[in-house]
């Protein structure tokens, strides 16, 4: 239909290829929303600037953006800087209000450049000369200048203007040592003007006037072998310069006389580089009593102790002993290390940051004196990549912690809680006193200069590899364990458990799975600490695979040796084992059956198996348990392809699903609402099982590659996989389509969806972060046709949860293409399927019934009196009270308002004719050629009131008349068998308005009438059929 002017025109759907010709910019169901976990990941140093006389705030680089911690409120996180910068931040530096972040070039095709943050807020840019691609490795402002140390050369920018002063470019080094350039430390020295104090690689340390742009003088090293420079700081004595090199040696140089003042660390067995140096500026700390001045702390990458020096001495004071992790023995671990240690100025803190993805801050006490400072804040995350995601089950008690928790395991061996409504709130679920435990074993008894410190992660349980959690019997913060050891190996005890030792309410509610070992451990999640028990496998094998009952009071533990054992959570006792053993009786009975062969021991062709006691172990790791809803059945899964069906109560076997010649089956998650269970296979297919029937409903093919990581939707709905090919994919279960997929950076190594449906939590490859998507088909429909490999999108959340979207804001992006709205079988228009069907709307049902009741519900909704101005104006609201100046006089003000009658009317002749041209155009072009779209499709689009002023709107004087245009449209709709309901309440609404009328006028009487027959005709067929309908269903209900 074509019409010109104002006359409406239908829209007509897009017959095309409904796949979309343009590349994907994104999932169509997930949004990206932010990124949990990072604090310190790299190695580039925190900075520190001190905010007034109160406090102290840090910044950390966290790869792209940079993160600002408030020290007395605890390092609470206050800013993240925003946007992100094009490529990874190499240096910071905290200067009076802003900070300069250094970033890119890290290879030749990298740009590079530094920004100037304010708070949050990216303020400027420094200028950046030609050919300047090398990444800046520290950043120093002082004066009016700006520097940057590069590889091979020094840039200098004005502090004012932000704009390019010179560049220094690196001198040829000594004869002989075959290195040249600069090493990446820094420094300046007080009282010292424009000058600055730089480290090269051949050991030396060169002074440059950076406002001539001149070398002034060079400090040689005693031997060519003692490595680059490492470190450079001043001292609060003026002119003393403190130097590490790569050696392991530390030397208070005096820089006005260049003599050696003192030399250190030189009797170390295990030389290990110094990468920080600072000194404590508050006069206390050395001596016997820590009442003179003169400490000094060191620290390195290569070990996560901080050595505290008395240079009175001079001697080593006392060593803070993993201060940080470690660099981790396994690979891909944790890279360990302390990247910066610096004492605040005139405090007795010391303030460290890590390798380990932390940052610490440390208080030394007077009184008693300490040489060694204690704990004050921490701040962590994961110090390696995050392996295992598991969001927290709803609570038995129904509380607020729904969807909020998630629980995260990684190579680091710990276990975490991330809370995604306050960041504050996240912890580690604590393994005991590791350090009390590494005192007692001896670990920290060696000499202080001579010895490192031996690494803790052997004391630390096992990487975690499964797990799983049940809050059923969980009694939160209220749990008491009972005093006793942590992971008692139960099977050891001579003795049994004595009544003071179980908690009075409530237990272990999480149970985990590692690495090479044998015992399950279990958590209490309340307390975030480590339970009671260590279960072990009845076969001494690997823990492979856990479960929980529903109930909270089981757990179930599947061995590489195909072993299944069932311990209580309460009292730590081995209950089953399945299949359970054999009694001397029994195993009597069929050893002797086996002997005469009988026969009924063998299954008859065509016939399901059945199998006696003790039968039915599986031979190979088991990779999956689950028990079901309720505590009935335990449904297993191994790498030997079969999947069992257990009795809970008897250990015996019901049923097997063999697949043993077709796949093996490597991974299972069970949906307990829906009874259903997906399992994943080596041949790439997740295979979806009913446990009720014991049916496969689902196939899953698409994945290319190994499946890392599987789980369902919080209504069953979809399966979510990720797999070797970076990719995440989306299957809709009812059809069986692909529905969306992801290509992400990075393999996707777990992910776990909230029992809300709000957000999906993945984890990646090398990658320290947990990515939070929001689930955006909560507030907007998503087609589930099937989605081809070239429509697979690229995206990732941010750290700072740039361009990231939450629940509200993915719900108002951009329409789905229209190409895109149906499903994957396209139909032209959504009308019935035959002629002889009446179909109804979809127009919502309250939409139509306000129409119908719109008088009630006004007259409900009138106010019983007009609104009162309040007595007293609240305090944070401004005062209106105007001057005497500004006053208005009353009677100028009612004449301003004055309307005079003429006005009104033509006022309201003028609405009302632009209110009426669009329905009478579009009345007028329904009675022309006969289609009477466009008028329906505009009037459904009104509000019941906009639909009530338009029927109160219809001009009976008009030509032709509008009343009998309108009736004539609902008789051409009725007859049509389409919108029934909605048709019969606007010609109710009609007959109310305009019923005088109707006996007026003869035609519109006529018109009436034959919509009346019309009804009449339609009522009379619908009654039969629903009739007959009644008829037929109440006959085969019967009992004849």
């Amino acid at each position: 239909m074509a019409v010109n002017g104002d006359r409406h025109v239908a829209k007509r759907q897009r017959v095309e290829d409904l796949k979309s010709s343009s590349t994907p910019s994104g999932s169509r169901i997930f949004a990206p929303y932010r990124t949990l976990g990072l604090v310190s990941p790299t190695e580039v140093p925190f900075t520190a600037v001190p905010l007034g006389k109160t406090t102290f705030q840090v910044t950390t680089s966290i790869g792209n953006s940079l993160q600002t911690y408030d020290l007395r409120r605890g390092l609470q996180l206050v800013f993240i800087t925003r946007p992100e910068t094009p490529h990874t931040i190499t240096a910071t530096c905290a200067w009076k209000d802003v900070v300069f972040a250094a970033w890119g070039g890290g290879t030749a095709a990298e740009t590079s450049g530094v920004w100037v943050f304010k708070r949050e807020k990216r303020l400027a840019e420094l200028e950046q000369p030609d050919q300047a691609h090398e990444a800046v490795d520290k950043l120093i402002v002082f004066g009016s200048w700006i520097v940057g140390c590069c590889a091979s050369r020094i840039e200098v920018w004005r502090s004012d203007s932000y704009e390019h002063y010179t560049t220094i470019t690196a001198r040829a080094t000594a004869v002989g040592l075959g290195v040249t350039g600069f090493s990446g430390a820094m420094c300046t020295m007080p009282t010292m003007l424009n000058k600055i104090f730089i480290g090269k690689r051949d050991g030396s340390c060169e002074i440059w006037n950076v406002s001539t742009g001149k070398l002034v003088y060079t400090i040689s090293p005693l031997n060519l072998e003692c490595g680059k420079v490492t470190a450079l700081q001043p001292a609060p004595a003026l002119f003393l310069l403190a130097i590490a090199r790569a050696d392991g040696s530390i030397i208070i140089h005096n820089v006005r006389t260049d003599k050696e003042i003192l030399r250190l660390n030189q009797k170390r067995t295990h030389k290990n580089a110094v990468a920080s140096i600072s000194f404590r500026t508050d006069d206390l700390g050395a001596g016997e009593d820590g009442r003179k001045a003169g400490v000094m702390a060191t620290a390195g990458l290569e070990n996560g102790d901080i050595t505290l020096w008395d240079l009175g001495g001079p001697r080593v004071m006392g060593v803070l002993r993993n201060a940080h992790n470690p660099p981790s023995s396994t690979q891909g671990g944790v890279a360990g290390g302390v990247t910066k240690v610096e004492f605040l100025p005139g405090q007795a803190v010391i303030f460290t940051s890590g390798r380990d993805n932390s940052i610490k801050s440390w208080i030394f006490d007077q009184q008693p004196f300490s040489p060694v400072p204690r704990i004050l804040h921490s701040r962590s995350g994961h110090a390696a990549a995050v392996t295992r995601l598991d969001f927290l089950p709803v609570d038995a008690d129904g509380s607020d912690a729904i969807g909020k928790w998630l629980l995260s395991a990684g190579r680091d061996q710990s276990l975490w809680a991330w809370s995604l409504r306050r960041d504050g709130q996240s912890t580690e679920l604590s393994q005991g006193n590791i350090a009390k435990k590494a005192r007692r074993l001896g670990y920290f008894t060696q000499n202080l200069e001579t010895e490192s410190s031996s690494r803790l992660e052997d004391l630390k349980a096992p990487e975690i590899t499964c797990m799983a959690c049940c809050m059923g019997r969980d009694a939160g913060m209220g749990t008491t364990s009972g005093g006793g050891p942590v992971w008692a190996n139960v099977a050891a005890r001579k003795s049994k458990q004595s009544e003071d030792d179980r908690p009075v309410s409530g237990w272990e509610s999480v149970v985990t799975g590692h690495r090479g070992d044998k015992f399950a451990r279990t958590w209490f999640w309340g307390r975030k600490k480590a339970g009671r028990w260590s279960f072990e496998t009845s076969d001494g094998t690997e823990v492979t695979a856990v479960a929980m009952s529903p109930c909270g009071t089981f757990a179930l533990i599947g061995s590489a040796g195909g072993a299944i054992d069932m311990f209580n959570l309460q009292s730590g006792i081995h209950r089953r084992r399945f299949p359970a053993p054999l009694n001397p009786a029994q195993a009597r009975k069929l050893r002797l059956q086996q002997q005469n062969g009988d026969t009924s021991l063998v299954p008859k062709s065509g016939a399901e198996r059945t199998f006696g006691p003790g039968q039915g172990k599986h031979r190979k790791e088991i990779t999956g348990i689950i028990v079901d809803n309720m505590n009935r059945t335990v449904v297993s899964c191994g790498l030997d392809g079969k999947i069992k069906f257990w009795d809970f109560l008897k250990g015996t076997l019901n049923h097997e699903i063999d697949w043993y010649q077709m796949t093996a089956i490597t991974a299972a998650r069970y949906h307990r609402p829906s009874d259903l269970l997906a399992l994943a296979a080596d041949d790439s297919a997740i295979r979806v099982l009913d446990i009720e029937t014991r049916k496969l409903v689902r196939e899953l093919w698409g994945s290319v590659g190994k499946i890392t990581d599987f789980c369902f939707s919080q209504d069953g709905r979809w399966v979510i996989s990720a797999s070797m090919d970076s990719v995440v994919r989306v299957w809709d279960l009812p059809t069986g389509h692909l529905i969306d997929a992801v290509r992400l950076e990075g393999a996707c190594t777990a992910l776990a969806f909230s029992v809300t449906g709000e957000f999906l939590a993945t984890a990646h490859a090398n990658n320290l972060g947990i990515k939070i998507w929001t689930n955006k088909v909560l507030f907007a429909h998503v087609p589930s046709r099937h989605v081809d490999e070239d429509e697979v999108a690229a995206t990732l959340p941010s750290a700072i949860g740039e361009g990231g979207q939450a629940l509200l804001e993915a719900a108002f992006e951009e329409p789905i293409p229209d190409g895109e709205q149906q499903d994957s079988i396209p139909s032209s228009t959504i009308d019935q399927l035959t002629g002889g069907m009446t179909t109804l709307s979809l127009v919502p049902r309250s939409r139509w019934q306000t129409l119908v009741h719109l008088d009630t519900i006004a007259s409900r909704n009138k106010p019983i009196e007009p609104p009162k101005a309040p007595d007293k104006t609240p305090f944070f609201l401004p005062s209106l009270d105007k001057g005497p100046e500004q006053a208005v006089e009353p009677k100028q003000a009612e004449q301003d308002l004055i309307v005079t009658a003429s006005e009104r009317s033509r006022i309201s002749a003028l609405q009302r004719h632009t209110a009426e041209r669009r329905i009478t155009t579009l009345l007028q072009v329904t009675a022309e050629d006969q289609h009477h779209e466009g008028f329906f499709a505009h009037f459904k689009l009104l509000g019941p009131s906009a639909q009530d002023l338009e029927i109160r709107s219809l001009n009976p004087l008009s030509t032709p008349n509008e009343l009998i245009l309108f009736v004539h449209a609902l008789t051409s709709r009725l007859v049509e068998k389409r919108d029934y309901e909605l048709v019969q309440a606007w010609m109710l609404v009609f007959l109310r308005i305009h019923g005088e009328l109707v006996g007026q006028s003869a035609e519109l009487f006529a018109c009436v009438k034959e919509f009346r027959q019309i009804q009449a005709t339609e009522a009379t067929r619908l009654g039969s059929l629903v009739g007959y309908c009644s008829g037929v269903v109440s006959f085969l209900r019967s009992a004849r």
